[in-house]
């Protein structure tokens, strides 16, 4: 196991956090795509431990900012599992490139970018420097499954060494 696998996995298991099993698609995609050094998560949504959605409706209606944010984190939490069933491994993970973070919310509320934090937030606490990511935050008028928010990711890996 990888220095940087172990201090990954020692911080989760701090928090009591445990990296969920990859979700199936819920519609005619895929989660994940390789390119080269890059791998492109689609848009997770906030689902527990136990496979439910944590936060379903709109911010500023039928969630407060609290829970949102939890929700994102939540995101962030299954972004991991699939970058591990897809790589098999932390071990190669480089950093988080990108994260666009969607928060289905009233017109009114505008303090979406604070949403979106509960995930960049997540990411800096467990992978620390490679956790730092450039981020778009939008807001929208529905999620899939009437979600409150939902995260997708760009993550960079380890160029392989064929030596």
């Amino acid at each position: 196991m990888s220095d940087k696998t172990t201090k990954i996995q020692s911080r989760l298991a701090q928090l009591g956090i445990v990296i969920p099993q990859a979700i199936t698609p819920v519609a005619n995609y895929v989660t994940t795509v390789q390119s080269g050094q890059h791998v492109f998560i689609s848009g997770q949504l906030p689902f527990d431990e136990k496979g439910k959605l944590f936060a379903v409706g709109k911010v500023n209606t039928e969630v407060d900012a609290t829970k949102a944010k939890k929700a994102a984190e939540l995101c962030a939490i299954n972004i991991l599992g699939h970058a591990q069933a897809t790589l098999g491994t932390l071990n190669t993970f480089k950093r988080i490139v990108k994260i666009t973070a969607f928060v289905a919310t009233t017109p009114s509320f505008t303090d979406i970018s604070q949403i979106a934090n509960g995930a960049s937030d997540f990411f800096l606490q467990i992978l620390g420097e490679a956790g730092r990511h450039a981020r778009s935050a939008i807001g929208v008028t529905a999620l899939p499954m009437d979600a409150t928010v939902e995260v997708e990711a760009i993550l960079e890996i380890q160029k392989e060494d064929n030596s």
